[in-house]
C-alpha cells in the first residue's frame, strides 16, 4: 500500500485584542492543517480475516538509516520483513513503515499510521508492540515517550536515546522493554541505552536488556533471528 495520506488537526480560535502602547496578555489557540505520506509493509496472518469478529496483536517495526527513501525493497533488508521475505510466518501482523530519504522519523506521523492501520485492520489496541534498529531504535523510545500509554511493549534495538527521555524514565515504569546492544559498538554507544534500563529498574520498572559481548553495530541480525523476543513480546498485554 503506498501514498497514505494523513491529515492532522488541532483545534483552534483566538482571543484578545491587543492595546496601543502596552503589552497584553493574550492567548492563540489555533488550526492546524498538516498533510503527509507515507509508505509501508503490512504483513498480515495466514489466517487473517477482515470479516471475522477477531482481533490481533500488532508489531511496529522501524528500519535504520540506510534504508530510507521511496523503494519499498529496501525495508525487507532486516528485522521481521526480511525474514517475511524469506518465507517466514508470524502469528500477528506487522507493518513497516518507509521513512523519507534524509529525514528522522517523524513520531506524530508514525502514531498516526499506527492508529489508522489499527482501525481499519482491526488489530487489538491492547498488544501492539514497536521494535527498531538503529535510527529505529531511536524512534522506537520517542514513540514510547511520546505516547506512553498506548503501546503494550517496546523493544529497542541498538538505538540512540534523547537524555532527555532518561529523566522521564517514570512515565515508562508501567511499560515493558526488552533493549539489545552490542558490547563494542562504535556508532550507538550502548552508555545510554544502560542508563535508561538502569533508571527503569530503580524505579521498579518491568525493563530489561539484552548485551552482546562480541556484536558491534549490528545487534539486530541475531536479535530479530531469536524466536524469544516475539514470543517475549505477545506475553505483554495492556491491562
Amino acid at each position: 500500500m503506498r501514498n497514505l495520506i494523513i491529515v492532522i488537526l488541532v483545534i483552534m480560535s483566538t482571543s484578545l485584542i491587543s492595546a496601543q502602547g502596552v503589552q497584553q496578555e493574550g492567548y492563540f489557540n489555533g488550526k492546524i492543517i498538516r498533510e503527509a505520506s507515507m509508505i509501508y509493509l503490512l504483513y498480515l496472518p495466514e489466517n487473517f480475516d477482515l470479516q471475522a469478529d477477531i482481533s490481533w496483536p500488532m508489531l511496529v517495526f522501524l528500519h535504520g538509516s540506510g534504508e530510507r527513501g521511496n523503494e519499498i525493497e529496501k525495508v525487507k533488508v532486516h528485522g521481521p520483513p526480511k525474514l517475511i521475505a524469506q518465507g517466514h510466518h508470524f502469528p500477528f501482523m506487522v507493518l513497516s513503515p518507509q521513512c523519507p530519504d534524509n529525514q528522522d522519523w517523524d513520531t506524530e506521523l508514525l502514531y498516526a499510521l499506527i492508529r489508522n492501520i489499527a482501525s481499519r485492520y482491526k488489530a487489538d489496541e491492547k498488544r501492539i508492540y514497536v521494535t527498531g534498529l538503529s535510527m529505529g531504535g531511536s524512534g522506537t523510545w520517542d514513540l514510547a515517550v511520546a505516547y506512553p500509554d498506548y503501546f503494550a511493549a517496546i523493544a529497542p534495538v541498538c538505538g540512540p536515546l534523547d537524555r532527555n527521555h532518561i529523566n522521564r524514565a517514570e512515565e515508562l515504569k508501567h511499560l515493558p522493554v526488552w533493549a539489545f546492544h552490542g558490547a563494542m559498538d562504535d556508532v550507538v554507544p550502548l552508555t545510554d541505552a544502560a542508563k535508561m534500563i538502569k533508571q527503569l529498574q530503580d524505579i521498579g520498572g518491568n525493563a530489561k536488556i539484552t548485551i552482546y559481548p562480541d556484536a558491534n553495530h549490528d545487534s539486530w541480525t541475531v536479535t530479530y533471528d531469536n524466536q524469544e523476543l516475539y514470543d517475549w513480546l505477545l506475553k505483554q498485554k495492556k491491562l
